[in-house]
């Protein structure tokens, strides 16, 4: 699996969890529960990824550190 950051958190507004990946732009999904948002964002990332490479846009490498500090 790609090793990007993801962040998790509860959206009060969508009343659900959210899931983004950061470095790939527009890459998040949500859930009811934290487990449901990390599967679905897994699947997001894989799809994220398969579009950009089909429409020959670039992927960038996962920076493999921390991007956001709390």
């Amino acid at each position: 699996m790609y090793r990007y950051e993801i962040i998790l958190y509860w959206s009060n507004e969508d009343r659900a969890f959210v899931a983004e990946a950061p470095e790939l732009p527009g890459c998040t999904a949500h859930g009811d529960d934290q487990e449901t948002a990390l599967a679905n964002v897994k699947d997001a990332m894989r799809f994220w990824i398969d579009t950009a490479r089909e429409l020959g846009r670039p992927v960038p490498e996962p920076k493999g550190e921390r991007l956001i500090y709390a």
